[in-house]
């Protein structure tokens, strides 16, 4: 709880470092998981997932 002098944090959902409680290390955003045979549709996929997330610019180097 903040302090009479301090403001609370503002969530900002619209910001790439915004993580929701629901995202984390083990979810799974993309089936099938990735194989060497399957790169280009799984690729498609995950950067289609991220982008939907907000995280695109963390690996196409735009932020």
């Amino acid at each position: 709880m903040p302090r009479a002098n301090q403001t609370a944090p503002i969530l900002d959902n619209s910001s790439p470092y915004f993580v929701h409680p629901g995202d984390g290390p083990t979810s799974v955003i993309v089936q099938p998981i990735l194989t060497g045979s399957n790169y280009h549709s799984w690729s498609r996929s995950m950067k289609r997932a991220l982008g939907v997330k907000m995280k695109l610019k963390f690996i196409d180097g735009t932020l």
